[in-house]
């Protein structure tokens, strides 16, 4: 195990930190007037269950953001471990619905068959944070599908490991089960 370095002090080491932090990996659509947009996303969050909340955040700099900013609806879509071809499509190809299995849904959402859990979303408020902005969605329809989730950690896409399944090939045993903190 290597030790831990001081903090971050250029914008590299800043995000090769950031990196270390796995997420899931989402592609969120919308419609607008040339037809259906999207784009990859790792910054999603749940934000509140009463009401349902949820956010996520578009960098400012994108060709794309300006359809999310004036767009009153999106969808977003939580990617299974499968879906890292997906995931590569949208955060690079301005036409990635040209073959792709979607449908039109409520509000003319864009919405794309085969995810982890779709939650289709009104958008409830707008927040600037530095480079991105912070979009947060009221959940009107969440689903959910099978298969385990597509992660996303030190600039490569993955899959889950349980804690229990690792433990087992590493011969070790974990000391107490406990759930995370909430809080």
């Amino acid at each position: 195990m290597t030790s831990f370095e001081p903090c971050a002090d250029t914008m590299r080491e800043f995000r090769d930190a950031l990196g270390q932090f796995g997420t899931g990996v989402t592609v969120v659509t919308a419609q607008c007037p040339e037809g259906p947009v999207g784009m990859t996303a790792n910054s999603f969050a749940s934000v509140s269950l009463d009401p349902p909340l949820v956010l996520w955040s578009p960098a400012l700099a994108s060709l794309r953001y300006a359809h999310f900013e004036a767009a009153s609806h999106y969808a977003i879509h939580v990617l299974r471990d499968d879906q890292a071809g997906l995931a590569r499509r949208f955060a690079r190809d301005a036409h990635a619905f040209e073959g792709l299995d979607w449908h039109k849904g409520e509000h003319d959402l864009p919405l794309i068959e085969g995810c982890l859990a779709r939650f289709e979303c009104r958008q409830e408020a707008a927040h600037e944070g530095g480079d991105h902005m912070i979009l947060v969605g009221r959940v009107l329809r969440a689903c959910i599908g099978a298969g385990a989730p597509l992660l996303f950690a030190q600039g490569r896409y993955g899959g889950f490991a349980p804690a229990d399944a690792t433990r087992a090939t590493q011969g070790t045993t974990p000391a107490a089960k406990a759930a995370p903190s909430t809080d």
